[in-house]
């Protein structure tokens, strides 16, 4: 991987093989055929590509919480076991798989091909995220231009936008009992990405849900930012300013991706680097804050009686398999432009262990600064601390407002967001580009090497899509899609891998396809893990959250309509209908004979599955393709 190359060509005789190719016959003269693929230009680009998609904003601004609530440093010990039983084990199954097979999300699964409905379910899956996640970014890119000012905008109350009950900063110390009525409400954690549940304040004097002070941050937030509208049939009018943050966005997407890996591959030195240093800078700056250690002890301070509660276990296992993000696609797309002697099996433990070491980094960051905002308002830290949106657009840039020069920390601060969404975004985007290139090529001959064309048609009509959510209702919009768009969904996706890669194409049938990569066999605890333990871990995941789930709620004053529910519920079950869906179709239109030929066809690799190149294939025993050259075995079906 280290020669440089985007592109590389083999020339193979086949003549000189003993192998068959797929029509049993064996080869009587010299067939010489190129099969030309992308592939990273070295093993940073992968590595830094995987870890920049897996570091995500829920790294920031989830776990630090996550963290507090559940036990501080006593919560590592449930993190890091299910880090091994569940989190590791499905990450390193689909870099294995993508890197083996080196093809889209769909076509991957010739594997067994009446489960090609797991490789649309992640594709829907990431189609509904690409709609509302860009508006996240959007969001984090309008903070940040409008933090170029001498004083940050929502530093006092502006009458242009402040209610009746904001109260600045400086005016608060002599009120304090409605200040409590401010910070009173504690967020509590959802599963998804965005979403956070903001409880009402429980204050004796807070008798009415409005009669509370509020901080200038968060009346910017609701007043000036979102200009939210009473709910989902309220849609108002478009926020062009949002508009124009979100089709910067698209096209930093578009631009990103417009070369495959030799773009992404460059641009992920920046974007998945420069958050450590913004880290960095803001964790020096944290520690000079009066408050700050004693916000760093309450982070850190072990309470190992939490352990006993099982919902610290179920939000440690739901972290790290949001975290990490198998299932989602990401990941199998991304190792699918590896060589295939790479050795993914220590990338993939280097990249997870960075992940979960960032995590724990930024909740040093995030709670020095907590500690400040303690001590500065007099309250006490667990009234403060919160996650979500409430973290990274109120209760921070509220702490920057404070700071001397806090246009400078704010620039900062929220520059580090849109790197690290970016990072997300373009994954997120290429999965969908990918796996429906594969389709596209096969039944358009028009689009054969157009995939730029499908990029730019994926981008813009997602956009369109996305105006729905920067209008006075988008933020209800969000939090719907966010919520059902892949909380559940990719809980299914994790179980179908497990099951069929353990027991349909077989588990140990797999670790000897992993072997002719590495050279090695890996540890036998991978496939148990594979076969047992990871979908246990799952599926206790998926009944907790269905014991638990409660109708959803915007900010404890807005709840959804059944309409809204219904909705959210439909677009879930629009993606994992995909995986009996297709089953169903194939079994009835793509195969012939009895019923248990039918189902022996359903369940056996096609002839395409293995390697992508000839000379892979005759590595890992399996029959030759006989006249597929690049086009014939979608050479950038990635």
């Amino acid at each position: 991987m280290s020669n440089g190359k985007e592109m590389e060509e083999v020339k193979y005789d086949l003549s000189k093989s003993a192998e068959k190719t797929v029509d049993g016959s064996c080869p009587e003269k010299e067939v010489k055929a190129t099969v030309k693929r992308e592939h990273w230009s070295n093993k940073m680009d992968f590595i830094l590509s995987c870890l920049g998609w897996a570091v995500g904003l829920g790294n920031v601004w989830r776990f630090p919480y996550l963290c507090y609530r559940n036990g501080g440093g006593a919560f590592l010990v449930p993190y890091f076991l299910m880090l091994a039983l569940s989190g590791l084990p499905l990450f390193l199954m689909e870099l294995g798989l993508g890197q083996f097979a080196s093809r889209g999300v769909i076509q991957i699964w010739c594997m067994a091909p009446a489960f090609k409905g797991i490789g649309l379910t992640m594709c829907m899956i990431n189609s509904l995220v690409n709609i509302y996640y860009p508006v996240i970014i959007a969001y984090i890119f309008y903070y940040f231009f409008v933090s170029f000012a001498r004083e940050l905008p929502w530093k006092y109350c502006n009458p242009l936008w402040a209610s009746e009950n904001c109260t600045d900063p400086d005016s608060r110390s002599n009120s304090n009992g409605t200040f409590n009525g401010t910070f009173n409400g504690t967020g509590e954690y959802d599963v998804s990405t965005w979403s956070m549940t903001t409880m009402l304040p429980n204050s004796t004097n807070a008798t009415n849900a409005i009669e509370y002070a509020k901080r200038p941050a968060q009346e910017f937030w609701d007043n000036f930012v979102l200009q939210r509208s009473s709910g989902l049939h309220d849609t108002g009018v478009i926020r062009w300013q949002l508009l124009l943050c979100l089709a910067l966005v698209w096209i930093l997407t578009f631009l990103a991706l417009v070369k495959g890996v030799k773009s992404v591959g460059k641009v992920v030195y920046f974007t998945a680097t420069f958050p450590y240093i913004v880290l960095t800078i803001l964790l020096i700056r944290g520690l000079t804050l009066e408050g700050s250690l004693d916000g760093i002890l309450y982070y850190i301070r072990p309470n190992f009686s939490r352990l006993k509660d099982p919902r610290v276990w179920k939000d440690a296992a739901a972290q790290i398999f949001y975290s990490l993000g198998p299932s989602w696609g990401g990941l199998l797309t991304m190792a699918s432009y590896n060589k295939f002697n790479n050795n993914f099996y220590r990338d993939g433990i280097i990249i997870a262990l960075l992940n979960c070491s960032t995590s724990i980094f930024a909740g040093f960051v995030i709670f020095s600064v907590v500690g400040f905002m303690s001590f500065d308002s007099g309250l006490p830290i667990d009234k403060v601390a919160t996650s979500g949106p409430g973290l990274v657009f109120v209760v921070y840039p509220e702490a920057l407002a404070r700071m001397p020069f806090a246009p400078l920390w704010s620039v900062l601060f929220f520059f580090m967001f849109i790197t690290i969404g970016l990072d997300s975004q373009f994954v997120d985007v290429e999965t969908v580009v990918s796996g429906l290139y594969d389709i596209v090529e096969e039944n358009i001959p028009y689009m054969r090497g157009r995939k730029t064309l499908l990029t730019g048609i994926i981008s813009f009509v997602t956009f369109l899509i996305g105006i729905l959510l920067v209008t006075q209702s988008g933020i209800y919009w969000l939090t719907l899609i966010d919520n059902f768009a892949s909380t559940f969904t990719t809980l299914v996706v994790a179980v179908s891998e497990c099951l069929v890669i353990s027991y349909v194409y077989g588990a140990g049938r797999f670790v000897e396809d992993l072997k002719v990569m590495l050279g090695y066999r890996i540890p036998v605890y991978w496939q148990i893990a594979w076969m047992f333990i990871a979908p246990f871990v799952i599926v206790f995941i998926f009944i907790f959250f269905c014991v638990v789930y409660q109708p959803l709620i915007y900010d404890a004053s807005y709840t959804y309509p059944q309409w809204g529910e219904t909705l959210g519920w439909l677009m879930a079950l629009s993606a994992m209908i995909f995986i009996p869906g297709y089953f169903l179709f194939f079994f009835l239109f793509k195969t012939e004979g009895s019923i248990r030929e039918r189902f022996h066809t359903c369940l056996s690799p096609s002839e395409k599955w293995g390697p992508l190149r000839n000379e892979d294939r005759l590595l890992a025993g399996y029959p030759l393709l006989e006249g597929h050259d690049a086009e014939d075995i979608n050479q950038t079906t990635v």
